[in-house]
């Protein structure tokens, strides 16, 4: 089982943080279950230079490792590594943000998940001349199983995966979403992710030859 992680919002409560940074920043009191977009210069009405601000600060070191764990994030994708899955962290953070964004993983004990920058949103209208870590056309073949994604705006990065199930972290900018095929299954949270991925693990396991020739579990 191969499974693709999107990092903010999936892993951890990026737009919690960025509503409150807005308001401190620029007095824009738009809370979380407000952010109507995911777009955070239209969701908090800002100018091209507030808004460049505004992520500029958000990916400083110490403000991403203050980012707090999405409850069951780190039990389930460590459960998965257990199991025998391979777990791929893709981001669209720049590279930039690459040694804060690895520490905040190790520290909150996902030392074993692999982490990758893909420029999913063209970050460089705020941060100039930055790098990442994996081209697009390496990633492109890439292939996954599952995808735990919460950006409408990164869907597209699906379309060379026709059978990959796209499990969509339910979050307010996400609700109005028209979801591109049924392939795409909105959760409420980490416990339903889990239980789509280990029913179908089970079901591979149950179909798996075990020592004797028999039918029997996926190794953990």
């Amino acid at each position: 089982m191969r499974i693709y992680i999107d990092y903010d919002d999936c892993l951890c409560e990026t737009a919690r943080y960025f509503s409150k940074l807005a308001a401190e920043l620029f007095g824009k009191n738009i809370p979380y279950e407000k952010i109507r977009f995911f777009n955070l210069q239209k969701s908090f009405l800002l100018n091209d230079e507030e808004y460049r601000l505004l992520m500029t600060e958000g990916h400083k070191a110490e403000r991403l490792l203050s980012y707090t764990e999405t409850p069951g994030a780190v039990k389930t994708v460590n459960d998965w590594i257990d199991r025998g899955y391979e777990v791929f962290i893709i981001t669209g953070r720049p590279y930039s943000s690459y040694e804060a964004s690895r520490k905040w993983l190790d520290l909150h004990g996902l030392e074993r998940a692999n982490l990758y920058c893909l420029n999913k949103y063209s970050w460089d209208s705020f941060i100039k001349k930055d790098d990442f870590s994996l081209e697009l056309e390496d990633y492109y073949k890439m292939t996954f199983d599952y995808a735990v994604e919460d950006s409408p705006s990164a869907f597209r990065f699906f379309d060379h995966l026709p059978d990959l199930k796209v499990l969509v972290f339910d979050r307010p900018w996400n609700k109005e979403c028209e979801f591109p095929g049924e392939n795409y299954i909105r959760c409420s949270g980490w416990e339903k992710i889990n239980g789509i991925v280990d029913s179908e693990g089970n079901v591979q396991g149950e179909n798996c030859p075990g020592k004797n020739g028999q039918k029997g579990n996926l190794p953990v």
